[in-house]
């Protein structure tokens, strides 16, 4: 977590619940992402309510750009909205820097990602399964911490499908 230029916490939790099935990835200033994913979640509560069921991850994404790009000026966050609905199983979007939407097979952000492109170009492939999938994101994140004086010393990981959620934490010393 940032407070401005300064790391005040690289074990904490950057990722945050919006709904049952749609997470958020945070990165940049910690400030900045939480209370864009607050906002976010009070208005997907709002929209479920309102339809009576559950917002799509396309929803949750859109709702991201449109509070990063209304507010451009004056927020320093990147942010990975990834989740699964029924409408069109799982869906991953990333909304970086100025707020532009990009749905995507696979996203990388935050302070560490500009030393993962290549190793994803080599790495990622259709069809993965979910413990191949969840071994390369570990693998990834743990070689961000290992370049970058800003990532995190932990992985936490996050696999949303049809059957739910799981969440797993992976502490330094087994990376």
């Amino acid at each position: 977590t940032s407070t401005g230029m300064y790391v005040a916490n690289r074990a904490s939790d950057k990722i945050t619940q919006l709904t049952d099935n749609v997470y958020v990835c945070r990165s940049g200033s910690a400030a900045d992402s939480q209370v864009v994913s607050d906002y976010v979640r009070y208005f997907l509560h709002q929209h479920t309510i309102q339809l009576g069921q559950p917002a799509t991850v396309k929803v949750a994404a859109n709702l991201v750009r449109l509070l990063s790009y209304n507010n451009k000026a004056m927020l320093q966050t990147g942010m990975i909205i990834g989740g699964w609905d029924k409408y069109e199983g799982g869906k991953i979007y990333g909304v970086p820097l100025g707020g532009t939407l990009l749905e995507q097979p696979f996203a990388i952000g935050g302070s560490g990602s500009s030393y993962l492109y290549g190793f994803f170009d080599q790495a990622w492939r259709e069809g993965m399964t979910q413990e191949e999938a969840e071994k390369l994101v570990v693998t990834a994140v743990s070689l961000a911490i290992a370049r970058d004086g800003a990532s995190g010393g932990v992985v936490r990981t996050v696999t949303i499908n049809k059957d739910g959620v799981t969440r797993k934490f992976y502490p330094g010393d087994t990376l």
